[in-house]
């Protein structure tokens, strides 16, 4: 397969632990072709079809300079979407106005033919904070809102929470409120900015010691391992930005339960893989963008989520 993979710039990537480089390694490996570009190298205009500024790579199997770009006449670097066989999505969130855009310039592609992973319409359709509103049965005490007089009564009532912005990432923006509510008018202030912008706020799961798990679901299943993100010092946040420590675990019964809940509605939405967040038995997130860990699980485990992935692509490129 002639595969695009639209993520961040090539140079920022950490191969050691980065999940698209594990989908590239693996593609390569199976002989498929790989281009690159960013959401900015895509563009359309009237009387054409959606297009990319893409760049044809290899990669060397080197730790520094780890892909060569092959080379392209300037009538071979403009390449229309449809022409590839598959279209990986990996931008990193923010979740921004020209993420959006750029999903619907993907949405205009598959018009024309081309096959995008994930659906561009399911990723706006299921932001990641939000999207587990739909599955109430597997969340903890949720509340979405702007008003600081709601937040301050389901601190009243739950009196430990979690408060965090919706389009954050990486554990950016996450604050603790406990028993004594020390600084939540401050938090609320500063999340919520004056009521103009909706905040995310959850009752405090004590079982966050034990670690935040990425539970990964490919083509509707869960991958049997997951990676639990466990808090260091004194952080609140299990996210490996944030500097949590990544322990990879066999699903537990409840783990499983979810995964395969869950994993087959979002897959016949379009997404093919997604993340979910949980914390003891309950859901905190699902990220659809560009979900990770899959080097760390393989690394700790042998389990190869690369392989089981791009085994999901080529199905769905088959079955399209």
């Amino acid at each position: 397969m002639n595969l695009l993979f639209i993520a961040d710039p090539l140079a920022s990537f950490q191969i050691y632990k980065d999940s698209t480089f594990a989908m590239m390694r693996e593609a390569q490996r199976r002989g498929h072709s790989l281009a690159a570009c960013e959401p900015k190298d895509i563009d359309w205009q009237r009387g054409g079809r959606v297009q990319a500024q893409a760049r044809r790579i290899t990669l060397t199997g080197d730790k520094t300079h780890w892909f060569t770009e092959l080379p392209q006449s300037p009538d071979e670097l403009c390449s229309e979407l449809k022409d590839f066989d598959a279209i990986i999505m990996r931008k990193d969130p923010p979740f921004d106005s020209e993420y959006f855009y750029t999903t619907h310039l993907l949405q205009q592609a598959e018009r024309e033919g081309a096959k995008v992973f994930n659906k561009p319409a399911a990723l706006r359709d299921h932001p990641e904070k939000l999207a587990i509103m739909e599955f109430p049965q597997f969340i903890g005490p949720t509340l979405v809102t702007r008003d600081a007089a709601a937040i301050k009564q389901f601190h009243a009532e739950h009196r430990d929470i979690i408060l965090k912005p919706l389009d954050g990432m990486g554990g950016m923006g996450i604050f603790r409120v406990g028993l004594d509510g020390l600084n939540l008018g401050s938090i609320i202030e500063t999340l919520n900015r004056d009521g103009a912008q909706t905040v995310m706020v959850q009752k405090f799961l004590p079982e966050i010691v034990q670690g935040d798990k990425r539970v990964l679901v490919i083509g509707g299943k869960p991958v049997p391992y997951c990676l639990a993100r466990i808090p260091q010092g004194g952080e609140v946040r299990g996210n490996l930005a944030a500097g949590g420590k990544g322990v990879a675990q066999p699903l537990s019964a409840r783990d499983r339960e979810i995964g395969e809940a869950i994993g087959p509605i979002l897959a016949a939405r379009g997404l093919l893989l997604a993340g979910i967040d949980v914390i003891g038995d309950c859901v905190t997130e699902i990220n659809v963008t560009s979900p990770t860990c899959f080097q760390e699980i393989f690394d700790q485990t042998g389990c190869d989520v690369a392989a089981l992935f791009v085994d999901a692509l080529e199905a769905a490129v088959s079955a399209a």
